[in-house]
Order: C-alpha cells, then sequence, then structure tokens
C-alpha cells in the first residue's frame, strides 16, 4: 500500500523539501545530472565550474559523512555546459547513518531536477581477471548489507511501494559509458556488485562465497543509493575502481591509505568517462 503524508513519511518529505529549498535559495541551477562520489573519488569535482559550493553542514537536517576520503559538499555548476550537482562525500550505514539518511542525496538531487544519477567508488575486486585500479561500470547487484533504504511507510511522493528492480543500472547509459572508454583507449568491464554492510573488510571465506554466489566486486555503499534512484525514477551510471584485490587464496593485509592511493590513481579514466558522457548527453534518449 502507499501512503502520503501520514506521520513518518509525511516528516520525511518536509525534511526533504526543507533541504531543497535551502539549496535553491543559494543557487536556482537546475541539474540534469547528479553526481555521487566515493572514496578518494572527490577531485571530479574539480573539473565542474562551480556556482556554488556548500558544505552539508551548512543544510538544516543533511546528514554529514564521517569517513576519510569524502569531503562532504554539495557542488552546483557546469560541467562542460551541462547543468549539474555533485555530492563530493559518501554516506554510509557503517558510519551510523540509517538507510534513509544514506539516500538522502539521492532523493534531494530529483527534487532539484535531476534526471540522472552518475555514482563512483571504491571496491574490492573478486574477479582474479580485475587489475587494482581498474575502473569497471556495474551492471547489476546483491544486496547483502541487510538493509534497505524503502524500509517503512512509503510515500508515493518519492516513489512506489515496490519497484521493479531487474534492472537498476541504465543499459543506455553503461553503453555510452564504455564507448567513451574504448575511445579512450581502456576497457570498462561490466560487473556484478556484492554490497555488505562493513565497516570491517570480509573473511576469506566471506570473499570465496561472494564470487561464487556470482559478484565480481563487493563495496559498502552503491546499492542502498541505487534502489532509492530506481525508486524515484532517476536513471542510473555507477562506475567503481577496483583499489584492492579479495582473491581468498591470496590475500594480503590492506589499509584504508592503499585503499585512497589506488582510487586516486584511477582518477583520469574516471573523470574522462563522466565528462565523456556528460558530453554525449544530447544523444541519450528521456
Amino acid at each position: 500500500m502507499s501512503t502520503r503524508g501520514d506521520g513518518e513519511g509525511d516528516q520525511q518529505w518536509q525534511d526533504l523539501c526543507r533541504l531543497r529549498d535551502a539549496v535553491q535559495s543559494r543557487c536556482d541551477l537546475i541539474p540534469r545530472v547528479a553526481i555521487l562520489l566515493g572514496t578518494g573519488l572527490g577531485a571530479v569535482a574539480a573539473a565542474i565550474a562551480a556556482s556554488q559550493i556548500i558544505p552539508y553542514a551548512d543544510l538544516p537536517g543533511m546528514p554529514c559523512s564521517s569517513a576519510e576520503g569524502h569531503a562532504g559538499e554539495l557542488i552546483l555548476g557546469q560541467l562542460d555546459g551541462v547543468p549539474v550537482v555533485a555530492f563530493s562525500g559518501r554516506l554510509h550505514c557503517y558510519e551510523g547513518h540509517s538507510p534513509q539518511a544514506v539516500v538522502v542525496p539521492v532523493r534531494l538531487a530529483k527534487l532539484l531536477g535531476a534526471e540522472i544519477l552518475i555514482m563512483g567508488s571504491a571496491v574490492g575486486g573478486l574477479d582474479p581477471r580485475h587489475q587494482l585500479g581498474q575502473v569497471v561500470v556495474l551492471d547489476d547487484h546483491i544486496n547483502f548489507m541487510g538493509v534497505n533504504p524503502l524500509i517503512g511507510p512509503n510515500d508515493d511522493r518519492l516513489g512506489p511501494r515496490w519497484p521493479d528492480m531487474i534492472a537498476p543500472y541504465d543499459a543506455q547509459l553503461r553503453h555510452l559509458a564504455q564507448e567513451v572508454a574504448l575511445a579512450a583507449d581502456f576497457t570498462l568491464s561490466p560487473a556484478v556488485y556484492a554490497a555488505v554492510l562493513g565497516p570491517n573488510l570480509e573473511t576469506r571465506a566471506e570473499y570465496r562465497m561472494l564470487r561464487r554466489l556470482g559478484a565480481d566486486v563487493v563495496g559498502m555503499s552503491t546499492v542502498p543509493e541505487a534502489i532509492a534512484a530506481v525508486h524515484c525514477g532517476l536513471r542510473t551510471l555507477a562506475l567503481a575502481v577496483v583499489t584492492d584485490r579479495c582473491l581468498p587464496d591470496a590475500l594480503e593485509p590492506v589499509n584504508i591509505q592503499q585503499i585512497l592511493s589506488a582510487a586516486a590513481g584511477a582518477e583520469p579514466q574516471l573523470t574522462t568517462i563522466i565528462r565523456g558522457l556528460i558530453a554525449r548527453l544530447e544523444g541519450v534518449s528521456k
């Protein structure tokens, strides 16, 4: 059953509208594309001709990121002539945020006028063919987080009660991103993402299980946002950088600095894909 204007759901809607109004009071730009950047990938935001940069802490009710490598800023501006809103800094359930809080940026982007969501994240590579620093494009996911942003009363102003997840990642955007990569002389392989809660990295047995179940990469974000994006009607592209290799019979200890370094090394390719995709949006059907 869909609900509208009742208690918890109505408060959520009011909070989102208050956030939208706070952003629009500082900048009247209507974005076509929302960009949600993850671990060590915030430098993509440097390519945006910013009209306004707003720290999350300055927005009423905006959850703040505490994860290392996440700036925690909302950026409104133009990227190669296309109006965008970028969220430089991810929210994670392992920080203590509810799944509903984690997807506030996605829903805010929709209320600001965005039609397309582009996400970037760091992942562990389960596929032995993946190399450190390789960029992949998600074509499906498996949710092992045990949480879902749609739990609770549904507000039909945000989306339907039972959204269909048969294709959470837009095929046209995915193919376009692969064309951009090929034109730049690198391959953008498709991957299935396994989402886990974190914050600890997985055990050898867990890596082995995830691989046998069909996952190519593993991470602690992306899936809640993808679910919320499908729910509210945003076309979604998700890119990921392999920042550590999760091969259960050849595991080596890894730390956050190594992950950030690998993510930073992939910045040129990630930027190429995002800017190349932006440049080709005129050919994307609505």
